[in-house]
């Protein structure tokens, strides 16, 4: 008789009985590989253009005053954020742990820009319920899985 028929593999330790320590190197060990420090450089160079696009814009729009704002203050406001945020990913990211390289699931953030992209559109068109509907359904759906 074939001893190896009758071994039952062992139960998978459920995660509520793991340490922290135990957790943490199980999703390290499960986590897509580092993207390196080439794809920081690149993600801090063009979040910064971003958001210097962003106050350039602005600018054309007009800050006015706090006391008074004129349409450009808050965009302004956040592209000085971002500029400040990719500049410092861009100096203090270098020490930082690494990225995650792009894999097939990273195109699902681009999905769902893009499905954002065409509620904003169709608001104006039909109204506001009509797109949230469908973009609850499209996002639970195919991002929520």
């Amino acid at each position: 008789m074939n001893e190896t028929a009758n071994v039952t593999p062992a139960p998978a330790e459920p995660e509520e009985d793991l340490t922290p320590e135990q957790l943490a190197a199980r999703w390290e060990a499960e986590a897509p590989p580092a993207a390196g420090p080439g794809a920081n450089l690149a993600s801090s160079v063009l979040a910064s253009a971003l958001g210097a696009a962003g106050v350039i814009l602005s600018l054309q729009l007009g800050l006015g005053t706090p006391a008074e704002p004129r349409p450009g203050l808050w965009p302004f406001a956040m592209g000085l954020v971002i500029v400040v945020l990719g500049l410092a990913q861009l100096v203090i990211g270098r020490r930082g742990g690494e990225g995650e390289k792009f894999s097939r699931l990273s195109w699902l953030v681009l999905f769902g820009a893009a499905t954002l992209a065409g509620f904003v559109a169709l608001m104006p068109v039909i109204g506001f319920e009509i797109p949230s509907v469908l973009l609850c359904f499209i996002w639970m759906k195919y991002l929520g899985g």
